[in-house]
């Protein structure tokens, strides 16, 4: 069996987490989320429901992955009781992982193809009403996006190559700490333009008028589904970090560091975006869109729009990156913990299959953007809505519940693990929430996501 490499710091564990939590999620989806339910309010609820779903559920994915020092198939099968088929719930973990990078790196490719857009200048001589046509010219060229993502895919890998502390905890470290710093920046930029006090208005101030307009069914659902989104729990992607833990720190006190980072960069990117769209008189409703079409539209109108708009997609690379890694090290650590392969033989393998069941999601924009899938979806939208809308909550139901019932793993050995070390402790009260309450809240979100 191949000798498990664990993290060099607590430090670089933090910072891997966090990264693998930090994504699209937070800086594509989120800012479009706030401006599509009314601002302020839907902020609140997030941040709300980040303590009552995100941090409880994040301490049991690292619980079962410390505990068992396994990817999440193994892990189960040490944890479980005797005669229990709780393990196989790891290979839906595997395919829910390997699913989730079939796309993502597609979109990761289309970051770094739009840093380099605005670093060699292709964006300069573009009038902010045609960068909707950079866009559209891209993905109708399925070569430029195959190579961009490949890039992603290959670099991803490489990473990999040297292991968990010289190879993804490094690079992470570089990266994380240098995405802090341009978010920064960025978001004193966004601040200091003129009329960005209306956004920061928007964005901060709770307005219960915005939230009726919106909806609150809407508003509350989306918060609940956002805090859940964020953090990527339910495919293991998370597990596996803690099975590079030590025992020094509890778990609750290492889970609302990474959600606190996880929500920094969420809560800075609106920062950035919606004082920049009602300085420039721009929707912030614009959905997906927004990054890479009314962006650039507003970096085109910006004095010295092509440096904030490399420094932008320079950030949006490594956040992209940062979560791309990540998961890439959970489908290579699966494979050698429950197949028994080397390091460089299961990076292979992931590399060639990831490479090549990408390029249906690349397709889908182009040459099958006729096909239709799931609900009328093309090939990206279902792909998402499988891992977001089914597997991620179905999975966090599945962690929670084999954390705290006796047919599972149990409520007694989680909360020993989650509390061994110095740092915030668990309280035992909670338990009955996390039995009856968490389940429910989080079937909910299932539940909505498919409807």
């Amino acid at each position: 069996m191949n000798e498990r490499e664990g993290f060099k710091s607590r430090l670089g564990f933090i910072l891997v987490s966090a990264g693998c939590a930090i994504g699209i999620g937070n800086v594509w989806r989120f800012p479009y989320m706030v401006g599509q339910n009314g601002g302020a309010i839907f902020v609140l609820f997030y941040l709300g429901f980040l303590i009552l779903m995100g941090i409880p559920a994040l301490t049991m994915e690292l619980a079962v992955g410390r505990a068992s020092g396994f990817t999440t198939m193994r892990a189960m099968k040490k944890l479980e009781k005797k005669g229990h088929k709780w393990h196989h719930f790891g290979w839906i973990c595997f395919a829910g992982n390997a699913l989730l990078m079939m796309y993502y790196t597609t979109v990761a490719g289309w970051m770094l193809a739009y840093f380099w857009k605005f670093l060699v200048g292709d964006f300069d001589n573009v009038g902010k009403e045609e960068t909707g046509a950079v866009f559209d010219k891209m993905i109708s060229n399925p070569t430029e996006m195959f190579i961009f993502a490949g890039i992603i895919i290959a670099l991803g890998f490489g990473v990999l190559c040297f292991g968990v502390q010289k190879g993804l905890e490094r690079v992470t470290k570089v990266m994380m700490i240098g995405l802090l710093l341009l978010i920064v920046v960025l978001a004193v930029n966004s601040i200091m333009l003129k009329g960005a006090g209306e956004g920061i208005e928007f964005y901060l101030l709770p307005d219960a008028a915005k939230a009726k307009e919106a909806g609150w069914t809407n508003v509350i659902s989306g918060a609940m589904t956002q805090a859940f989104f964020t953090i990527s729990l339910g495919i293991g992607a998370m597990e596996i970090f803690g099975s590079y833990m030590d025992k020094k720190s509890t778990l609750t006190g290492e889970s609302v560091r990474i959600i606190g980072l996880d929500t920094f960069v969420a809560i800075m990117s609106g920062l950035i975006i919606f004082p920049a769209c009602f300085s420039f008189d721009v929707e912030p409703d614009q959905g997906p869109s927004l990054i890479f079409v009314t962006l650039p539209r507003i970096f085109a109108d910006m004095t010295g729009g092509r440096i904030w708009g490399t420094m932008f997609f320079v950030f949006m690379v490594f956040a992209s990156f940062s979560t791309v890694t990540a998961v890439f090290e959970n489908l290579v650590r699966s494979l050698m913990d429950n197949v028994g392969w080397s390091r460089l033989r299961s990076i292979a393998f992931n590399f060639v299959f990831i490479l090549v069941t990408s390029i249906p999601c690349i397709l889908g924009f182009n040459k099958w953007q006729n096909l239709k899938l799931i609900g009328g979806r093309g090939v990206l939208d279902s792909e998402d809505y499988i891992v977001s809308n089914i597997l991620l909550p179905l999975g966090t139901v599945v962690f929670v519940i084999f954390c705290t019932w006796k047919f599972g793993w149990g409520a007694e050995k989680y909360l020993e693990e989650v509390n061994t070390g110095n740092g915030i402790k668990m309280s035992r009260r909670l338990i009955p929430y996390f039995k009856y309450v968490l389940p429910i809240m989080t079937f909910y979100v299932l539940i909505r996501g498919l409807i």
